[in-house]
């Protein structure tokens, strides 16, 4: 009886890792790390555990941990929150139950609440974060957290915009993604990150691939020339214009660099047309 034959295929079958199973593995020691206190646990890593993130994260160029805000909920029923003192709708987090959370994630890394009142998050805010040990991000609901526990903590708040979501969540994944993907060897081409929007102040210049001409459009000629020089004079020309058009008050903040002239926020809010009503409507999400 001859042997059956061998395979040249793999050696061994098993499941893919989905993007949850990254963050049962053990904490890279050393790696920038991400604790995310939240009533959602099961929402992470979401986007984080796809693309190039995920594989950072598969890595161990930095870590992920989930604090379940509801375990260190009081009574029966583990509650997280209460009616808002001196009256008013919906629900405020119980600081003595964000307290415990925040134990629970050590008092290393520094604290963050994503909230529509905060600061907006910017590049170079992002930049200072991946420069760091890593950062512990609380996610609010309900009209948000009673704000003696953010005091006694000295928690940092940021904003993602002026509008309002259910929760910190999504807003909590945008700025992980932000800093992480700034942390060395997570982007293979690192040119890549000067030369996005904002690295330098401005808004990033148009791109242009294959085929040269699409739907009767054509590459700009000076795109395809091969003048390096005048390529590069030409994306910046296109950075100074986008910028001017969509985004006056980054012009401004720019051109105050450039000319070393004192920066005035209260002018960038008015050419922004920044709203300023986050939290007018705020979520009324049971947790």
């Amino acid at each position: 009886m001859s042997d059956p034959p061998k395979s040249h295929g793999r050696l061994s079958i098993r499941a893919s890792r989905t993007p949850r199973d990254l963050m049962a593995e053990p904490q890279a020691a050393g790696a920038w790390t991400a604790n995310v206190i939240t009533l959602f646990p099961e929402a992470f890593p979401g986007v984080l555990g796809l693309s190039l993130t995920g594989r950072a994260l598969q890595q161990g160029l930095w870590n992920l941990r989930t604090i379940p805000l509801r375990e260190h909920g009081v009574g029966k029923h583990r509650n997280v929150d209460d009616t808002p003192a001196g009256g008013g709708a919906g629900m405020v987090i119980r600081p003595d139950v964000m307290d415990a959370a925040l134990r629970e994630a050590g008092g290393r890394l520094p604290a963050v609440y994503l909230s529509p009142r905060g600061r907006p998050l910017t590049q170079g805010r992002a930049r200072d974060l991946a420069q760091g040990p890593g950062i512990t991000l609380i996610c609010g609901r309900f009209e948000g957290v009673d704000q003696r526990v953010l005091d006694a903590n000295g928690v940092e708040e940021i904003s993602i915009g002026d509008y309002v979501l259910t929760g910190g969540e999504l807003a909590a994944q945008v700025l992980i993604d932000a800093t992480v993907r700034l942390i060395p060897r997570v982007v293979g081409n690192q040119a890549s990150l000067a030369e996005e929007s904002f690295s330098d102040g401005l808004l990033e210049h148009p791109h242009y691939t294959r085929p040269a001409e699409w739907e009767g459009r054509r590459i700009p000629d000076v795109i395809m020339s091969g003048n390096h020089a005048a390529i590069a004079a030409w994306r910046r020309e296109e950075a100074v214009r986008l910028t001017k058009e969509r985004r006056p008050d980054l012009w401004r903040a720019y051109r105050d660099r450039m000319t070393g002239t004192p920066h005035d926020p209260a002018k960038d809010a008015q050419l922004s047309g920044a709203s300023h009503q986050a939290g007018t409507e705020p979520a009324q999400d049971e947790g």
